[in-house]
């Protein structure tokens, strides 16, 4: 088959492709009053091809067994049904969560050696209805979701992959947290508690990736760009913004970038092996995927403080290494930020945030112990350079983690992570347990603990200890 006959059906079945895109882009969000807003969760999300490392236990028992996608011309459906029950242990104690989720796809080649992929997610949460603890504006964001994953269209032009759909760009992988991983979305309604591969919403884009010798090159277009999906006020991990005494607080809806071209993302990166060094390099321009709460005080007929979600256009440029050593592999991410602002606590700014562009940075090692056992730990700093002293962070804020995971026996594994800030007590401990004690069927029991300051990153939620059991089936 020649190029240009490749070329032509694939761009005719990006064209059948392009009304789905349209239709399931998140449309703009309108504010209107001051509280929050009830319309159902808009922005259809999020399949993994594999995220992080520390996931990728996880996901090789999804993917068991399935066929990939340019060894046949399909391969049936393929992914997993998962039930999840949590229960908050803060007085007083209350069911959190009973959530069943059903994620589903199949792949395949077209004879003209086109590949594609199609797959959603079903969620639906019976707490909602077995319980009267959350709002009704929380209950119609959370109680039911339906989720279009990965859904895109690949083929190959000699040294160029191209690919246009609904797709996964993972730039960074560090452990527990999210530094140089800038394109993905993350549904944020269970804070950064899932499994990456549950918490990454992928983005309706169009990447052309170009290979030669040690080298590859990205460019990405990301036309009608996802947003986190933060919830509701009054939801278990809504981020609530600082209150003041003599202030009540409410919330207006979301405000969306409108659909547009100059609402658009755009990014390129180089990757380089070079003395067994993974080295990249990136540039990212997009609407911040993380909303900024943006305030308005009012004083009659009685004292507010009203907040508004809003996405900042920003820049981002940053780099990642990873090299191994034996039984030790380093990895290292950083990424510098233009943009993006940060809540001011002055009553007397107009809106209520500033500018502050960030430099983040993290250090890993990640280090395979005898007895089946995993050792990571890293350090990471976020440094403010224009550094205002009303803002809630610090202009340097260092923090670390680490994770030890070890098997038991062939079938059961214990891990725990621990993630700190060496600034203040401010912290999360996640104990938890895996059995697989069938094929294709998991079982997880384990907790999530969070201490600090109202403020902290992780104190904000001390009141949201829980436990909480996973079962999972893969197929």
């Amino acid at each position: 088959m020649t190029h240009r006959k490749r070329i032509s059906d694939f761009l005719a079945t990006c064209l059948l492709l392009l009304p789905l895109t349209l239709l399931a882009a998140p449309p703009e969000k309108v504010g209107s009053g001051e509280t929050a807003a009830t319309d159902t969760s808009d922005d259809i999300d999020a399949l993994l091809r594999a995220a992080a490392a520390d996931d990728a236990k996880n996901a090789a028992m999804a993917q068991a067994g399935s066929t990939p996608a340019d060894k046949g011309s399909g391969s049936g459906l393929r992914g997993f049904a998962q039930f999840e029950l949590a229960r908050a242990v803060e007085s007083p104690s209350y069911w959190s969560k009973m959530l069943t989720r059903v994620e589903f796809g199949a792949q395949g080649k077209s004879s003209g050696g086109i590949k594609w992929k199609v797959s959603a997610r079903v969620d639906y949460d019976a707490v909602f209805d077995a319980t009267h603890f959350y709002s009704d504006e929380v209950r119609r964001d959370q109680r039911f979701n339906f989720n279009l994953r990965e859904t895109y269209f690949d083929t190959s032009l000699d040294n160029w992959d191209l690919r246009i759909g609904r797709q996964h760009v993972v730039w960074g992988e560090m452990v527990g947290l999210f530094f140089a991983d800038v394109v993905s979305a993350r549904d944020m309604r269970e804070f950064i508690l899932p499994e990456f591969n549950i918490l990454r919403i992928p983005q309706w884009a169009a990447r052309a990736e170009y290979f030669k010798g040690d080298f590859k090159g990205e460019l990405l277009w990301v036309p009608v760009p996802s947003y986190d999906e933060t919830g509701k006020p009054g939801a278990e991990f809504f981020p609530a913004q600082p209150t003041f005494p003599g202030y009540t607080v409410s919330y207006r809806n979301e405000q969306r970038p409108a659909r547009q071209l100059s609402s658009g993302n755009y990014g390129l990166r180089g990757t380089w092996l070079t003395a067994g060094w993974d080295l990249s390099a990136f540039f990212y321009r997009s609407m911040d995927a993380a909303p900024t709460f943006y305030r308005q005080v009012v004083t009659v007929p009685q004292p507010q403080l009203i907040y508004e979600a809003r996405h900042d256009r920003i820049s981002q440029t940053g780099g990642t290494l990873a090299k191994g050593f034996g039984a030790t592999v380093l990895k290292a991410e950083a990424v510098y930020t233009t943009g993006r602002s940060q809540t001011v606590l002055r009553l007397d700014d107009a809106d209520g945030v500033v500018p502050q562009n960030t430099l983040d940075w993290a250090l890993g090692l990640d280090v395979t112990l005898p007895a089946d056992t995993r050792l990571n730990l890293q350090y990471f700093q976020s440094l403010i350079t224009n550094h205002d002293r009303d803002v809630i962070p610090q202009k340097r804020e260092n923090g670390y983690s680490l994770l030890l995971n070890r098997k038991l026996t062939p079938r059961l594994e214990a891990e725990v992570l621990w993630v700190a800030s060496f600034e203040r007590t401010d912290w999360m401990l996640r104990p938890k347990i895996n059995w697989d004690f069938e094929r294709n069927w998991r079982l997880a029991v384990g907790a999530d603990v969070f201490k600090g300051p109202p403020l902290g990153f992780f104190g904000r939620y001390a009141a949201q200890d829980r436990v909480y059991t996973e079962l999972r089936y893969s197929y």
